[in-house]
């Protein structure tokens, strides 16, 4: 009978002993195959191999898919728009944004400036006075360009319009934002105008001024703060040359210009954003 309950014992014992190494094995096993599927993941999500999103903003396309390529990455074009002043086809904006960390064969979404340009028709502006054939041109998605003077009785009285150096009837479709050239008269006692003060204006409204002043722009130059399109957008002038001729007070009050330059001369900007750049007067 002792025999017996000692075997019973024993074989109990033996039993738990088995059950326990087989609850550790069973443990051991399954923490093996976490660890094992850990590291499938790592590696099949790349873990902790992120790449940068490089700056593919008004590139074009081909170059930016050559670029994308280069950094592991695709490109993928979802939308166009059209913006002026942006090359045709060239990258408008990107998601996800550059300098963004993502994984390796990350589709890049991008929008295209479209790759057909939005036409208007040119006006008739001829005998028109300069102002009101600039706004004009403007109405019609157009813009103001070289001003060509010609000896005439009435001074920035309109007596041509030309399109890259032809003569442009009114009908003929260009290009938005196109530059239409103004032949205009000048009348040699009345041929003098003033240097705007442009100092802080953007390339459109110190253009703008330059033109309602009856003055050519000669060179827009941006320094290197611009980048991109976006920032020749919000760039300011820092630097005009020539600058406006004025007399001053003894406390340096402005009081008066002193002298002027002849109708159709060039006023060279300077463009930045930097703000530190632009010293006002």
């Amino acid at each position: 009978m002792r025999s017996c309950l000692f075997c019973f014992k024993f074989a109990h014992m033996k039993g738990e002993k088995m059950l326990r190494r087989n609850f550790i094995g069973g443990i051991a096993a399954v923490l093996g195959l976490l660890l094992v599927l850990s590291l499938c993941l790592r590696a099949c999500t790349r873990h902790n191999q992120e790449l940068t999103v490089p700056d593919f903003k008004t590139m074009s396309l081909s170059d930016a898919e050559a670029l994308a390529e280069k950094s592991d990455l695709r490109i993928a074009v979802v939308d166009s728009v059209y913006v002026k002043r942006l090359a045709h086809g060239a990258v408008y904006r990107q998601n996800p944004e550059a300098g963004a960390a993502v994984k390796k064969n990350r589709r890049i979404l991008v929008t295209i400036n479209s790759m057909t340009p939005q036409m208007t028709s040119v006006p008739n502006v001829v005998g028109y006075s300069l102002r009101q054939a600039s706004a004009e041109l403007a109405a019609r998605g157009l813009a103001t360009g070289r001003l060509i003077y010609r000896s005439d009785m009435a001074t920035n009285n309109v007596l041509e319009q030309r399109y890259k150096g032809s003569q442009i009837g009114p009908g003929t479709l260009v290009e938005t934002e196109s530059p239409i050239d103004l032949v205009l008269g000048l009348n040699p006692y009345d041929n003098i105008t003033y240097v705007p003060y442009v100092v802080g204006y953007t390339a459109e409204l110190a253009v703008s001024s330059i033109h309602d002043n009856s003055l050519n722009v000669g060179s827009i130059r941006y320094d290197d703060t611009v980048l991109d399109y976006q920032d020749s957008l919000r760039a300011v002038v820092y630097r005009q040359n020539p600058m406006p001729f004025v007399k001053s007070s003894a406390g340096g009050d402005i009081v008066e210009y002193d002298k002027g330059l002849v109708m159709g001369s060039s006023v060279d900007i300077y463009l930045t954003v930097d703000p530190a750049k632009v010293v006002s007067r």
